[in-house]
């Protein structure tokens, strides 16, 4: 076979040929900044499979808010944390949501075979590690990355090398563009919903879920009502909130008609403090209102971080639980203890899932009980204005993608 040293974006090879270069959407130091100038579309020498690994030919990518924290170099420049641990790539090419079909697979890969077509999760870990031999759960693992953030060869570029147990089957009803845009976020709020008994979705259950109308949100509101929960959603504004509402949210409330967020008041400051109170008291109110009874939520389905979190803490049940995974609002939370010792309340983190629970949460979708909320496909030379737009929170409900090898968004199979 002719060995090749690059084609355009969608150009699909033969099947298995492999060019020597690949084009890549890529992130280099001396570009950090806003997303619309740091993605700068590349040539990059295509990577080969490991041992345990396989090269998807990539279809589409999902859009997540861990390459906007990469386009900027902050909190953590991700190029020299790999540099550090002994990577020498002075680049990055992120991607953490992929649909696609197996390339090429390394020594020891039976799970995939060349020319499975697949979706590919974000956990990877050392299956050395000795927790995870000892029958520890992989993602709490110290050797648990994010693919695509704290990796390198995400899904922004025509291939991507992934650890072959990342790979599930692509549910066969969904286009390549739906296909990538829905397993790090469902995933996510698959296992904060699933993951940490008893604290777990029961029919009648009721959860309340931050941004119910974001990625995260509009996988975990599907989640809870195919569990029989009722969920209650948190939007910004009456537009998002019927969204949520159409996803089986039995309710919203608009975050605008609050104003008590931010960090939590000194105690000490009684002024203060009263005037917080008054409006998480109100915010509760307002969430009884809503259910159409006086009943907390036994779980809150939490993201935004900073500025919630008191009001979390608050408006949750006693004996309930508040499962947090990312602080999109910061990371700094001031939290009130008594609620959580007198009240018995639980504060949870929780981070991406495990294979398990990927494979549970991509049967709900293959059976039809999720669907991606795929609302926004871009070209492969827009990477950058997606990832811009969700930066300034100017990005569409649900889940956006970017066509790479797939030609339109409701390409299917074949």
């Amino acid at each position: 076979m002719d060995v090749l040293d690059a084609v355009d974006i969608g150009v699909m090879p033969a099947l298995g040929q492999i060019p020597k270069r690949m084009r890549a959407m890529v992130i280099r130091p001396e570009r950090y900044g806003e997303p619309r100038s740091a993605f700068v579309e590349e040539l990059i020498d295509t990577p080969e499979p490991r041992a345990g690994e396989a090269l998807v030919y990539v279809m589409a990518a999902g859009v997540n808010y861990n390459n906007v924290w990469a386009a900027l170099g902050r909190p953590v420049d991700v190029i020299a944390a790999r540099q550090k641990a002994g990577e020498s790539e002075a680049f990055h090419i992120g991607g953490s949501d992929a649909s696609g079909i197996v390339w090429a697979v390394g020594d020891g890969v039976e799970n995939v075979k060349v020319g499975d077509h697949v979706v590919a999760h974000c956990g990877v870990w050392d299956v050395n590690d000795p927790w995870i031999r000892d029958g520890g759960d992989p993602i709490v693992s110290q050797t648990a990355r994010i693919w695509g953030y704290e990796t390198n060869w995400g899904s922004f570029a025509q291939f991507t090398r992934v650890q072959a147990h990342q790979l599930l089957p692509k549910p066969e009803n969904l286009s390549w563009a739906a296909a990538a845009a829905y397993m790090r976020v469902g995933a996510t709020a698959y296992r904060m919903l699933n993951g940490w008994p008893p604290h777990v979705v029961r029919p009648n259950d009721v959860v309340l879920v931050w941004g119910g109308s974001g990625g995260l949100g509009s996988q975990a509101v599907q989640i809870v009502r195919a569990l029989g929960g009722i969920p209650i959603a948190v939007t910004s504004g009456p537009e998002r909130g019927e969204f949520a509402m159409r996803l089986g949210a039995h309710g919203y409330l608009d975050r605008r008609d609050f104003t008590h967020w931010g960090a939590l008041p000194d105690w000490r400051d009684d002024n203060a403090y009263n005037e917080w109170a008054k409006g998480a008291r109100a915010f509760g109110k307002a969430f009884w209102d809503v259910l159409g009874e006086r009943r907390n939520p036994r779980i809150v389905f939490e993201h935004p971080g900073e500025s919630t979190i008191p009001t979390s803490i608050f408006v949750c049940d006693n004996g309930g639980m508040v499962v947090i995974c990312a602080g999109t609002t910061g990371y700094l939370a001031a939290v009130d203890l008594r609620y959580l010792w007198m009240r018995q309340k639980r504060l949870q983190g929780s981070h991406f899932a495990n294979d398990e629970q990927c494979a549970a949460f991509n049967e709900m979708v293959a059976r039809g009980e999720v669907d991606p909320c795929l609302s926004r496909t871009f070209a492969f030379e827009d990477v950058g204005v997606a990832h811009q737009l969700m930066y300034e929170n100017k990005h569409p409900e649900g889940n956006m993608a970017v066509l790479v090898g797939a030609r339109d968004a409701e390409q299917r199979d074949g």
